[in-house]
């Protein structure tokens, strides 16, 4: 069966403008989340994009046409990472202004060079920045906060996949030309326009589910457990950057501890909701019981949790680690009916991984992983 160009560019079109809305629809209730407001311009860079190339087929002589659809697409692709790089509690200065230089000189791109009436004009730049956007955007979505979430992995492969997309046209657009029957047939509008189908529709699923699951968590910021209170993880990053910016000023050494547990859809498989439940429960709450009175503990996702102190040395933080999983291990078994999870605590320090409170994390969680599938020990200090 043969596709024509037009039907299918109509036809992602509807989708595009049908997914942007949908999800411009749901965050506009969570006016609160600045990740949900920075996801929502990626999708209106999309229908600004889509409604421009489909004004451009109708007055192909309109240069200034080409340059918004191009610029539009730029800035869209940006957001989306800028967005990931938001939920993950990353800095974002840097990232926002290469956002509008790519974006800018995208569209610079289009104005400076002679129109063609294929419209190809600029292509090479608006390429070079899909690729370094999409690139960028999968990788953020593979660390820190969203790396533990599983709609997330979907969101790094499309973004990943229109990068590659994009690699695999620039070159056949520098070696055989637009013109071409192999760059028509394998890089046309139509395969543009299925490549484009996919990653809107996955990422609006992605993005909306992500929202989503931290909605409760922005909406009670703290989770009572008994007499014992626990934050969410965004006010936990949030505190914690005010505490690593103050110990940098005096030098004083810092200890993120993330303690997880790495079975729990197997204990939830084998013995039922309830017992995965009592564990989750406990666990909580011993991990804050053992924890050092002075230090603030967050949730870390489903099968996480964290929290900070200021130690005195990293003998004494990976004591203090020690400490709490011993204490873990104990009140599981002796509540939680013979059924022992995998335990895995990890321990960031400043020593090691500055005072940037999401390095901490990053390097506490990936110890705390290591640790759970260690034979050595079930306490490991991260490196950078």
């Amino acid at each position: 069966m043969t596709l024509e160009p037009t039907s299918v560019s109509a036809m992602t079109a509807l989708v595009v403008i049908v997914c942007a809305l949908i999800f411009i629809a749901g965050a506009m209730v969570r006016r609160d989340d600045s990740t949900g407001a920075i996801w929502s311009v990626a999708y209106v860079g999309a229908i600004v994009t889509t409604l421009a190339y489909a004004l451009w087929a109708a007055y192909p002589t309109t240069a200034w046409l080409v340059c918004v659809g191009n610029s539009a697409f730029v800035a869209g692709i940006g957001c989306l990472w800028l967005g990931a790089r938001n939920f993950n509690g990353r800095r974002m200065g840097w990232a926002v202004a290469a956002v509008v230089i790519a974006t800018l000189g995208t569209g610079a791109a289009v104005l400076l060079t002679a129109p063609r009436p294929d419209g190809w004009q600029g292509a090479l730049a608006m390429f070079a920045s899909l690729i370094v956007m999409g690139a960028a955007g999968s990788a953020e979505c593979l660390r820190g906060d969203l790396l533990t979430r599983r709609p997330a992995w979907g969101f790094a492969f499309v973004l990943g996949l229109l990068a590659l997309y994009y690699v695999s046209r620039t070159t056949a657009l520098l070696v055989v030309g637009p013109d071409s029957a192999l760059f028509t047939s394998w890089f046309g509008t139509v395969t543009t326009s299925l490549i484009t189908v996919v990653l809107i529709i996955v990422a609006t699923v992605a993005t909306s589910v992500l929202l989503a699951e931290r909605a409760p968590d922005r909406a009670q910021p703290v989770v009572e457990e008994g007499d014992l209170d626990i934050v969410s993880t965004a006010r936990f990053e949030a505190w914690l950057r005010v505490l690593a910016r103050r110990a940098g000023w005096r030098r004083e050494l810092i200890a993120v501890v993330s303690v997880r547990i790495e079975d729990l859809e197997q204990i939830a498989t084998a013995f039922g909701g309830d017992t995965a439940g009592d564990v989750v429960q406990t666990w909580r709450a011993a991990v804050r019981r053992y924890a050092p009175a002075q230090a603030v503990v967050g949730t870390d996702g489903e099968a996480g949790m964290i929290f900070a102190t200021v130690a005195e040395s990293p003998v004494d933080a990976r004591r203090r680690a020690s400490v709490v999983y011993r204490g873990v291990f104990d009140e599981l078994g002796r509540v939680s009916g013979g059924v022992i999870p995998v335990l895995g605590v990890g321990v960031g320090l400043s020593t090691t991984a500055g005072y940037d409170a999401q390095t901490l994390i990053d390097t506490a969680r990936d110890a705390a992983r290591r640790a759970a599938s260690s034979v050595e020990s079930s306490v490991l200090i991260g490196e950078a």
